[in-house]
């Protein structure tokens, strides 16, 4: 992996779909995409799922590759490789960044994720999550809730070594 995507903001959604990408998240992308030279605009692949999923998942060209790695370890024809398949390659938008370090969101994607006036960017190591920022602010809380082997009341960085106490 050539880069981590870390942080988060809020960015302004126009009539067009059109929505700034954070800059550090822009320098991440252009590091990830092989292709990539300087003046030219980094690809992406932007993986929006079912319904179930509440958010875009952007993935740089290298992130995305290495998926398709994976998928295609996988027995031909299993129920896990085309369930797999279906997400990443059928529900997925490949895209570009535009000259002034944008995304342009079709319209389609906007509606499913409830993207009108801004668009909430979080990062997510290998790639960055784009949300409607309510939903974000109650899938968080919700998620958290729901999880036994987390207690939301700890610091989470004692999890990075295991078992809290271990």
């Amino acid at each position: 992996m050539t880069g981590t995507f870390r942080g988060d903001g809020i960015h302004k959604v126009d009539a067009k779909g059109r929505v700034s990408i954070p800059a550090l998240f822009r320098r991440v992308l252009e590091a990830g995409d092989p292709r990539w030279e300087p003046g030219e605009s980094p690809n992406l692949v932007i993986v929006y799922g079912d319904a179930r999923r509440k958010q875009l998942e952007c993935f740089t060209i290298e992130a995305i590759d290495e998926v398709d790695r994976k998928i295609a370890k996988l027995p031909r024809g299993s129920k896990k490789r085309r369930a797999l398949q279906r997400l990443y390659h059928g529900q997925a938008h490949p895209t570009s960044v535009d000259e002034t370090g944008r995304l342009v969101l079709p319209a389609r994607l906007r509606e499913k994720t409830g993207l009108t006036g801004e668009a909430y960017f979080v990062g997510n190591g290998d790639t960055f999550e784009i949300w409607n920022p309510q939903t974000y602010e109650a899938e968080m809380n919700a998620g958290l809730e729901a999880d036994e082997e987390f207690d939301p009341d700890v610091d989470p960085s004692v999890y990075l070594d295991g078992e809290e106490g271990a």
